[in-house]
């Protein structure tokens, strides 16, 4: 049974940002890191993942929606968002292979915690949203299902940190490594005897800057100003996602 885990969703090929949690003696000192999913369509998405697979079996993988985008633009199935296709063609064969074989969820006993379920949105689907103020009946139905003596789930998914009880059950969003709303940043989650929501700071400018002169994304540039300089509050995006949990 882990004593500490450090959660990390939402990288997004984001090279710096990982580094940056990375370097956290927290995250070093940590016994389990989980990847909640989304974790390399962006702008360096073949370095991320190398550099998450040397870390070995310290990692637990779980796949998210932005994973099956990436294997889809590989195989010609285009994706919404132009960062994903020009992603999915910069995977070597052994990384799509990995990415394809990730779990929806993940069930690890941590402790303090009990059964902890790891997800990227929500348990039964990767693409469905929640937020901190869905409505109770919202959670429940997308918890249908889920095994009773699950104690607490982690998901990510909609980039925004949060806490909260459903119905006895804890709820914990780290928010996002690579593409934070509301904040410059890298946000993560620590488990074990509690919770701890953590903000790993670091040069944005840097970041950017790095980022731009080292993807070959066409608009790399445009995408690292738009996401690591945080430029949509979490109101914003509380705006845009909240018609999508079903309100």
């Amino acid at each position: 049974m882990p004593n500490r885990v450090a959660v990390l969703s939402d990288i997004h090929g984001v090279l710096p940002a990982l580094e940056a949690v990375l370097a956290e003696p927290d995250v070093a000192a940590a016994d389990l890191i989980v990847l909640t999913g989304d974790i390399a369509a962006g702008p360096q998405p073949v370095e991320v993942l190398d550099v998450l697979a040397d870390l070995g079996d310290r990692v637990c993988w779980v796949g998210g929606n932005c994973e099956r985008e990436l294997i889809d633009a590989r195989a010609g199935r285009l994706a919404a968002f132009e960062v994903s296709n020009w992603a999915g063609g910069q995977l070597r064969e052994d990384q799509v292979a990995r990415l394809a074989a990730l779990p929806v969820s993940v069930t690890l006993e941590v402790d303090g915690l009990g059964p902890t379920l790891f997800c990227h949105a929500t348990p039964r689907d990767d693409e469905e949203v929640v937020l901190v103020d869905s409505r109770m009946t919202r959670w429940v139905e997308v918890f249908e299902g889920l095994p009773a003596e699950v104690s607490t789930v982690v998901c990510g998914h909609t980039h925004m940190p949060f806490v909260r009880l459903v119905d006895r059950r804890l709820v914990v969003n780290p928010g996002s490594v690579g593409m934070p709303y509301g904040g410059t940043g890298a946000w993560w989650a620590l488990l074990g005897q509690g919770v701890q929501l953590r903000r790993t700071h670091f040069d944005v400018d840097a970041a950017c800057a790095r980022v731009a002169a080292e993807s070959t994304f066409p608009d790399a540039a445009a995408w690292a100003d738009e996401y690591l300089r945080s430029r949509h509050s979490d109101a914003d995006a509380l705006a845009v996602f909240g018609p999508r949990d079903g309100r």
